[in-house]
């Protein structure tokens, strides 16, 4: 029986390291809430299609925007997680809904955040509200 408790223990202490820095919370929190306009940003309107923007439009790195259904958006902070001290922000990888860190080569897919390469953890996510042409970004 101790054999078994010692087990568990050891998986359960495996599962509290799965991420570098001790979870994947490892991008920097920075309030901000953020107006994007769709009229400014017209390739927001488009299904699939990322917009990167810079830090000056909040986040830690910048952010990207991206339609992922009808009506519904997500946005993530730039700043990849391999690394994220060294704030590098992630950029869009030609057509599809990928970004890469061009400091540590990993990819992350779009529509959830998900790493796809080499990080481990997933994008920041942010939370996205649309009021008429305007998309309100916030954490």
């Amino acid at each position: 029986m101790a054999k078994g408790r010692l087990f568990l223990f050891f998986i359960g202490c495996l599962s509290l390291t799965g991420c570098k820095k001790g979870g994947c919370n490892v991008v920097d929190y920075i309030p901000f809430q953020e107006t994007i306009s769709l009229v400014e940003f017209n390739e927001l309107r488009l299904l699939m299609q990322p917009v990167a923007l810079g830090a000056e439009h909040g986040g830690v790195a910048g952010l990207i925007v991206m339609q992922v259904s009808e009506g519904q958006y997500v946005a993530f902070d730039r700043c990849s997680t391999v690394n994220p001290e060294k704030r590098c922000a992630v950029e869009l990888e030609g057509e599809g809904p990928v970004a890469v860190d061009p400091c540590s080569g990993a990819k992350f897919i779009l529509t959830n955040g998900s790493p796809s390469a080499v990080a481990e953890c997933p994008l920041r996510p942010y939370y996205v509200r649309r009021n008429g042409d305007i998309l309100i970004v916030s954490n």
